[in-house]
């Protein structure tokens, strides 16, 4: 199962659920997904974005990318992403598809996925209610804005889904 942040062109954001992509461009090209609001049959894929806690300390360093098929062993791309993928930045020269699945997997793989609790968690870990770790979820416009009120640091990255 695979979900997709969508958009019609009206602007209305709703979510879709699919078996894979496959079935997601076989339902688009048969106008068999609208809106929910407007009914539009004209929808786009849009980004999805996710939260993650970095907190007063800085967020750890992606791993090393996996080595291109035909590289040399040992042989470090001059581009490889960075720590700076943590703030959701491509490093210049770094090929998008990439880039995002490594700091997909990154995020999957040093955040722990608290889901929509992310909110609650992210003050647990700031005031040292909860073990300090690396966490990642969701969170609504009204929680984003009550967490930058208290002084709860995170960092909102859009990263594009892919097919497993």
């Amino acid at each position: 199962m695979i979900t997709f942040d969508l958009a019609c062109n009206q602007h209305h954001r709703f979510e879709g659920w699919f078996r894979n992509r496959e079935d997601f461009d076989a339902q688009l090209a048969g106008g068999l997904i609208a809106c929910p609001l407007c009914g539009s049959s004209r929808v786009e894929k849009q980004l999805s974005a996710v939260s993650v806690h970095v907190g007063r300390r800085s967020a750890p360093a992606l791993p090393p990318p996996a080595a291109p098929s035909g590289s040399q062993p040992g042989h470090q791309p001059a581009s490889a992403p960075s720590a700076a993928a943590a703030s959701g930045q491509r490093p210049p020269g770094v090929p998008a598809q990439p880039f995002f699945q490594a700091l997909t997997q990154f995020l999957e793989t040093q955040f722990e996925d608290v889901g929509s609790r992310f909110a609650d968690e992210a003050r647990k870990v700031e005031s040292g209610e909860a073990v300090a770790r690396n966490i990642r979820g969701t969170t609504t416009p009204e929680e984003e804005a009550e967490l930058r009120e208290e002084g709860v640091e995170f960092l909102k990255v859009a990263v594009p889904k892919y097919d497993a």
